[in-house]
């Protein structure tokens, strides 16, 4: 498995990654308006669509395709990179878009907002951070905890981007978060661990490294087996969650629905991979790309909002 590189060592741009995100970002939208908002205690949205909510529920699983992108692209962007172009790339990846859309979500609910949506000064300020309820104070829009998973993330990678381990010792460790991931999970049941380490979605992120390893570097039987570990580990969370989605939404995907959904993720992942060299780079599927960012970040608490004004209810 070969392809370009940039001086910099990085890979050219992937477009099947681009509409990959794109893809998983309309997943989530569609979970949320789909299938949250049509809980019956219409909390969330005026008038849901309680037919649409068995596949509505499928989305749920575009935040993990999401931790699998995340997990190759930024193992891709930290490739032949020193720890301080690598800290400013991500930090212009992440922060100036979600600031923007931070505050025009803030500016749109002080607007129009209703309970359960509502903010204030105190709010902001706290959000501004990126770890609001550090502050005592609830993220902006619900979606923003899974922007603390990749912030964790990034600086992991960071971390071993400037102590110079993550160029020579990238499997290495890879297998050695995964056996950490499987000990929580398993054994230890650690929050603090399950936070500072991600143990619930390490095995997401972690394949996505080894897509990126494996592509840079030849197909090697022990990262094969070792994406296969992450694949097989995946699935526990996936399970422990689903007695969570029963006592809070009152419905979950079966067992045999979780196997073929995560099965169906790691197949995308795979597939974006394989046709990367079949779908060219256009200015329309860049920008579509570019767009999935701030729809992820807009479309909750904003959208409920906006689609709670438009309801006939």
């Amino acid at each position: 498995m070969r392809t370009a590189t940039t001086p910099a060592g990085n890979m050219t741009r992937m477009t099947s990654l681009d509409i990959l995100r794109l893809f998983s970002a309309l997943a989530v939208l569609f979970f949320h308006y789909l299938y949250r908002g049509a809980q019956t205690d219409k909390s969330f949205l005026a008038t849901g669509y309680p037919e649409l909510a068995e596949y509505g529920i499928y989305g749920s699983y575009g935040v993990t395709l999401f931790f699998i992108i995340s997990g190759f692209v930024i193992s891709w962007s930290a490739e032949g990179r020193s720890f301080a172009q690598f800290a400013i790339a991500r930090f212009a990846r992440l922060y100036p878009g979600y600031l923007a859309c931070m505050t025009l979500t803030c500016l749109f609910i002080l607007g129009f907002g209703m309970a359960p949506f509502e903010t204030g000064l105190a709010n902001y300020l706290a959000n501004l951070t990126m770890v609001a309820p550090a502050f005592g104070q609830p993220f902006m829009d619900g979606v923003y905890w899974t922007i603390i998973m990749e912030v964790i993330f990034y600086g992991w990678v960071a971390l071993a981007v400037l102590s110079g381990v993550f160029g020579r010792w990238k499997f290495e460790l890879a297998a050695g978060w995964l056996v950490l991931c499987i000990a929580n999970q398993v054994y230890v049941e650690s929050g603090l661990l399950k936070f500072v380490f991600i143990t619930n979605y390490g095995p997401y992120f972690i394949a996505g490294v080894l897509l990126q390893h494996m592509l840079a570097r030849g197909v090697k039987l022990e990262a094969v087996l070792l994406f296969a570990a992450c694949f097989l580990q995946s699935f526990q969370p996936l399970f422990a969650g689903q007695q969570g989605m029963l006592a809070l939404y009152g419905s979950a995907l079966s067992d045999g629905q979780i196997y073929a959904t995560n099965t169906a993720v790691f197949v995308l992942a795979l597939a974006a991979i394989a046709v990367r060299d079949h779908i060219p780079p256009s200015p329309w599927l860049i920008a579509l790309g570019g767009l999935t960012y701030p729809l992820y970040l807009l479309h909750h608490n904003a959208g409920f909002v906006a689609l709670n004004h438009l309801s006939p209810v």
